[in-house]
């Protein structure tokens, strides 16, 4: 295990995962939501518009959408402004 700094909050903790304890049922959350909205309507046209749809922060947006294994089980290719930060 590894001490590693929350993409979400900034805090400190030691666990494998990139979001500490406290954020992962909020992360959990969102993708659940984001899920649930990609599998019920077409995509925006970027990114405000999905933010704004959903109500996750583009941040987390391109956090989720980002992961490989989330992007491959839904067509996002139509975001038009993605702006991936790594």
């Amino acid at each position: 295990m590894e001490l590693n700094k929350c993409t979400r909050c900034g805090a400190f903790f030691v666990s494998n995962n990139c979001v500490c304890p406290n954020c992962e049922p909020k992360d959990n959350a969102e993708i659940y939501k984001l899920k649930n909205f990609l599998s019920e309507n077409d995509c925006p046209d970027n990114m405000e518009s999905l933010a704004t749809s959903t109500g996750i922060s583009v941040k987390n947006l391109n956090r989720f959408l980002s992961n490989e294994d989330f992007s491959s089980k839904f067509d996002i290719s139509n975001i038009g402004n993605i702006n991936i930060k790594l």
